[in-house]
């Protein structure tokens, strides 16, 4: 089954994030898109957030109120093997866009409000080992759309 963007999410500033059809993705990050507090969020390590589509089902199974974009990622993913998805791994989303992921996120309380118990720590990666964000660095710029195809690019060699 092909992998494939589900939800592009941007907000002039926090949480949640609102969906467009479509948005570029530069080396700062996705066009229109900024974080309330940049010493966290935000810069050429952490300029794209991902989540898979997959892990906020999971969590609304469990009634939790999570939606595509409300614990501030910007691009949702579906049908790529998450707990694959980790640092070091180079992802192209649709024909031109390049990102390398960086490493995990830290939740922080400002995500509560998606979970019914204000438990944000349940996507925090050394918890839940499989079940976090993910940040990436933009490696190569371009337009994307929802629905546009996730490919897992082969190991980066140093030759």
């Amino acid at each position: 089954m092909p992998a494939f963007i589900h939800q592009l999410a941007r907000s002039p500033g926090g949480v949640p994030k609102l969906p467009v059809p479509e948005a570029m993705i530069r080396f700062t990050g996705l066009e229109g898109d900024w974080q309330s507090n940049r010493k966290y969020h935000g810069g050429p390590d952490r300029a794209i957030c991902l989540f898979a589509n997959e892990m906020v089902e999971a969590l609304q199974n469990h009634g939790h109120p999570i939606q595509a974009g409300s614990v501030g990622e910007n691009v949702t993913t579906v049908g790529l093997q998450w707990s694959r998805v980790e640092p070091g791994v180079r992802l192209q989303l649709g024909a031109t866009v390049v990102l390398e992921i960086v490493s995990y996120t830290v939740p922080c309380r400002t995500i509560r409000g998606a979970f019914s118990d204000g438990d944000f720590t349940r996507i925090a990666q050394t918890l839940n080992p499989g079940a976090s964000r993910v940040y990436a660095r933009v490696l190569t710029e371009g337009m994307v759309r929802v629905g546009d195809e996730i490919a897992v690019l082969p190991e980066a060699r140093d030759d």
